[in-house]
């Protein structure tokens, strides 16, 4: 069922960049594509998508994903972050996904099929957590890019902060953000934001995140009282 879902969401994204770019630049994008080492080894292995690995990544580097904890995964779909961190959590804790896109079940993970960005959603959430607080938010969250640069990367820093205003919301005192964001003009202003609120801030440029993106994750650790 979930590679229905993977499939689904890969092929509306090919059809997406087919239908923006010339063929040339279409073609040279493809052969690109397949012949990337984690393109290769998402078909290889029992995995979701490529953000697997970007995950896997980040948590060799901090090691911020532990035993009993609860965890919020926003932008879910198709599941890889979730299926990481259900595994890194054990029996003990529990992952929380939402997405706007279906995801297809995974084991012990709960999935909320919706917009997080209504308010109604959240509260949603909040009734189910009993109003109690978590211990991570992570968001994968990125808008469907339109090849405009300014365009894009407002969209995707706007995404960014609505996932610290979640965090805010919901997350423990002490608790970890790890968001997806972009450089570009607004980045630096986020950063300063992110020490505002946490200890410590790191950006982490995954192996799995290709070279020429401009997107890296930054792990907020440690929100203040």
């Amino acid at each position: 069922m979930y590679l229905i879902v993977y499939l689904t969401n890969y092929f509306f994204q090919l059809y997406s960049f087919m239908t923006k770019k010339n063929s040339s630049s279409s073609n040279r994008w493809l052969r690109s594509h397949f012949k990337d080492q984690y393109v290769k080894k998402v078909h290889r292995s029992n995995i979701r998508s490529r953000a697997w690995f970007k995950l896997h990544d980040i948590q060799l580097n901090s090691n911020f994903l532990k035993s009993g904890m609860k965890i919020l995964d926003l932008g879910s779909s198709p599941g890889s972050w979730s299926e990481y961190a259900i595994q890194k959590v054990g029996k003990m804790g529990h992952v929380i996904a939402c997405d706007v896109l279906p995801m297809a079940p995974i084991k012990n993970v709960i999935f909320f099929h919706g917009n997080v960005k209504k308010e109604y959603f959240l509260e949603s959430l909040l009734v189910y957590l009993r109003y109690k607080k978590i211990d991570v938010v992570m968001s994968d969250m990125a808008p469907n890019m339109t090849g405009h640069y300014f365009i894009d990367h407002i969209r995707a820093m706007s995404l960014s902060r609505l996932a610290l205003n979640i965090s805010i919301k919901l997350l423990l005192t002490g608790g970890s953000l790890l968001v997806k964001s972009f450089y570009g003009q607004e980045f630096n202003q986020f950063i300063k934001d992110l020490r505002i609120m946490f200890s410590e801030v790191k950006i982490h440029k995954p192996n799995a995140s290709r070279t020429r993106s401009k997107e890296v994750y930054i792990l907020a650790s440690s929100l203040k009282m």
